[in-house]
């Protein structure tokens, strides 16, 4: 018995010593990845058997012989677990990643659906509010007088279509996000589709004293769905007209970078803060009051922080990507697509 305890202390004690270094570059690593950690745990708990075995089998004054083929067999022993042991590392590194990436999602997915509804139902109980109060007062002739009445028809006509754009927008994320979007690609001249959006777009920029400008020539073509594409680029026009202060610019302008064309719309909002810059795409978010619409604007206040959301889902369901960055005095937006002949 005595020398069985003899044998267990020093085996103990050749693996107390790894365990201590293993302990020390564990901590020295805790900033690094799990599949790193992983592999340090391997290694430490084979160094361990490894140093005990080398120990004892010293301790027993094996035969130079018989002590290189104790060695050589722990060692081949120690390769393969060690081998094993970091490849399955790295796939049980990754399914946690995975796995907590997944949850963050799930979080992040659950609050955005959170704050769209909180967002649609205050975007619609504002306008159906005025409408109910409206209505009865033409059912109960409180005004008759008919100046009064054709003002409270327009205002009836005027909330209608806003909570109809807001409808069509929750419509439109629905298909995005589900995936069921189906696109009908062609060769489409963008110097018309955002010839037309400026036009839509016009009637509220002159009423707002807002200039719009566009580049004159230089339009690319590209591979997209025409609908959707006008859809992407009236909203970054609304969108600009909408946050920009009276008399301010909004520019339009586009071009080729390689194998993609590129569209920007720079306004003069005086910037979006840099904390909101990430978020600007993300369903239902509104920012600090230098992007927030104001009364006044044209009526299209109220459209549930779904614009931006539906245009970068249009854009990457074509292939490409939407960017945002502040520039001197406002913030530039910039679409980036296939192009025709690339």
């Amino acid at each position: 018995m005595a020398d069985l305890a003899l044998i267990f202390g020093a085996a103990l004690g050749a693996a107390c010593c790894v365990g201590l270094l293993g302990a020390g570059a564990l901590r020295l690593l805790r900033g690094r990845s799990i599949t790193v950690h992983i592999s340090v745990l391997l290694a430490m708990t084979v160094t361990a058997v490894v140093a005990g075995v080398a120990v004892i089998a010293e301790a027993m004054f094996l035969s130079p012989h018989d002590l290189e083929v104790v060695l050589i067999t722990v060692s081949a022993a120690a390769v393969v677990s060690l081998a094993v042991g970091w490849l399955f590392g790295r796939r049980l590194a990754a399914a946690a990643v995975w796995a907590d990436q997944a949850r963050e999602r799930e979080r992040r997915v659950e609050k955005g659906r959170r704050d769209l509804v909180a967002w649609v139902s205050h975007d619609l109980r504002t306008p159906l509010a005025g409408l109910r109060a409206m209505a009865e007062a033409l059912e109960d002739r409180v005004v008759a007088d008919p100046e009064t009445v054709h003002e409270y028809h327009r205002r009836i006509r005027v909330e209608t279509d806003r909570m109809t754009r807001l409808v069509d927008d929750l419509f439109e994320l629905s298909r995005i996000n589900a995936g069921a979007l189906r696109l009908s690609l062609s060769a489409v001249p963008l110097g018309d589709v955002v010839s037309d959006a400026l036009a839509g777009t016009a009637p509220l920029a002159a009423a707002r004293r807002i200039r719009l400008v566009a580049a004159e020539s230089g339009w690319p073509t590209v591979t997209a769905s025409e609908p959707e594409l006008a859809r992407v680029v009236g909203n970054l026009l609304l969108n600009a007209v909408r946050y920009t202060p009276e008399d301010g610019t909004v520019r339009v302008d586009a071009g080729r970078d390689g194998e993609a064309a590129w569209l920007a719309v720079a306004d003069t909002c005086g910037g979006i803060p840099e904390a909101d810059l990430p978020r600007l795409f993300d369903v239902a978010f509104r920012g600090e009051p230098a992007r927030t619409p104001q009364p006044g604007n044209g009526g299209v206040e109220g459209s549930g922080g779904l614009g931006l959301a539906i245009v970068r889902g249009l854009v990457e369901a074509h292939g490409g990507r939407v960017d945002v960055r502040n520039v001197a005095d406002g913030c530039r937006f910039v679409v980036r697509l296939p192009l025709a002949d690339a």
